[in-house]
């Protein structure tokens, strides 16, 4: 049966190959095959004599036979071919960008990478059997207390792609990497950072739509790899692993505790680390909201407090729309009184405005929009939107501004107000929470 365009290749790790290297493993992607070993040493590199950092190099070499037509041994030619030179060099990159090397001591692990047979993909098998095999090593050494701690801070995945007859296409076997216009290697961990990127336009060049795609398609077939890596590895080097891993932190743009808590909340479920504006003395920092629109008033502030802290920040922008009142209050619904305390006040303004109103003329909807905005100056909105109905009477403490007076329209709710709600429940439904799923989908696939 033939694979499709998207699909990856069948691949199979085999741990424990060998018998006297720390680390060893067979992969096998269809017809390619890798001997992958992590062998330690217990010295480094002039240059990083009595510093207590480690090395991780690799060594690359195909067998004479693992091709069609056999190769001459790099021993016989007295010299390491070109190609074989630069991808050990990629394997030593890639593996080294996953390990703390401060943890690791002044000890080098060799990893040898020795292509059996090759059906196309050995240097991205190569990496993914590489990371198998030292991680494999340095559990030896973290078992044996030779390390006092586990040094891999995330797992880490390569794969081709290439553009055959005309259609991108995944993991490409020798046959379709000799025809493609198009040819590309892409290296990744598993939080979704890119290690490596090489494209050649080997006949065609290639769009920027194009290069976008390959990203996307690559990243599919980099996590199915490193599922099978976890797998392999098992759940106690994994759970090492995960636990070196750094987080995600997001500053959360907002001094109103009720808003910071819901976000928490969320990011929570996304193991992200939300950090306050107190976390960088930004409590006092006022921004004047210019805009005239949900989304740029929260643009607005998520540029300006990215700039201030230096980190990825999320600010955002809502407010409560009611048709009765020609969409008011809209971007104003906290100024919507001047009077204190606050939420009282326009929950009572609101009522007296909608006297007279029936159930099905106080349709309203509340509004969240969502500005993520990087140091680097890109930024994306994300806007979730509750439909629902203004009720008659304030119901229920949970919650704030006009939790109490907002009836969504969702199974979920039951005819309760937000402020009749749990937070948990409140969570699954509210405009925050649909602008937050939006988020979450887009750092997903970004």
């Amino acid at each position: 049966m033939s694979r499709q365009k998207n699909q990856i290749r069948k691949v199979k790790f085999t741990t424990n190959f060998t018998k006297y290297a720390q680390g060893s493993v067979l992969i096998e992607t269809e017809d390619t095959k890798v001997i992958c070993t992590a062998s330690v040493e217990e010295k480094v590199p002039p240059f990083l004599k009595n510093t207590g950092n480690g090395w991780i190099s690799a060594e690359y070499s195909m067998l004479p036979s693992a091709t069609k037509q056999r190769k001459i041994r790099d021993s016989v030619k007295g010299k390491i071919d070109g190609r074989s030179q630069e991808i050990q060099r990629l394997i030593g990159r890639a593996i080294r960008n996953v390990v703390d090397l401060t943890k690791l001591g002044e000890r080098t692990i060799w990893i040898d990478c020795d292509v059996i047979q090759a059906d196309g993909g050995t240097r991205t098998s190569s990496i993914n059997g590489a990371f198998v095999a030292v991680a494999l090593a340095l559990k030896h050494l973290y078992d044996k207390g030779i390390i006092k701690e586990y040094p891999v801070k995330s797992f880490v995945g390569a794969i081709s792609a290439g553009i055959v007859n005309g259609e991108r296409t995944l993991d490409l076997n020798y046959f379709q990497d000799s025809s493609a216009d198009v040819d590309m290697n892409i290296v990744m961990n598993d939080i979704g950072e890119f290690i490596e990127i090489q494209g050649t336009g080997e006949k065609n060049p290639f769009s920027m739509n194009d290069l976008n795609a390959f990203l996307s398609l690559c990243k599919s077939g980099i996590d199915e790899i490193i599922l099978l890596q976890k797998k392999t590895l098992g759940e106690e080097i994994t759970n090492l692993i995960e636990n070196n891993k750094p987080k995600k932190t997001f500053l959360i743009g907002t001094a109103n505790s009720h808003k910071l808590e819901e976000i928490q909340a969320i990011l929570d479920k996304f193991d992200i680390v939300a950090k306050s504006l107190s976390d960088f003395n930004l409590q006092d920092d006022d921004v004047e909201e210019t805009g005239t629109t949900f989304e740029e008033n929260a643009l607005i502030k998520a540029r300006h407090y990215c700039k201030a802290s230096g980190v990825p920040t999320i600010c955002d922008d809502s407010g409560i729309m009611v048709d009765a009142l020609d969409g008011a209050p809209g971007i104003y619904s906290k100024r919507f009184t001047n009077e204190e305390p606050r939420d009282k006040k326009n929950n009572e303004k609101m009522l007296k405005l909608l006297m007279g109103k029936t159930s099905d003329e106080r349709t309203a909807q509340f509004i969240c929009t969502l500005a993520l905005v990087y140091p680097d100056g890109y930024e994306h909105t994300f806007t979730g939107i509750s439909k629902g109905k203004i009720g008659f009477e304030e119901k229920g403490s949970n919650g704030f501004g006009y939790d109490p007076l907002f009836i969504a329209d969702d199974e979920v709710a039951k005819g309760l107000t937000n402020g009749q709600l749990s937070p948990e429940l409140k969570n699954k439904i509210s405009h925050r929470a649909r602008a937050l799923e939006k988020l979450n989908e887009f750092l997903k696939n970004n």
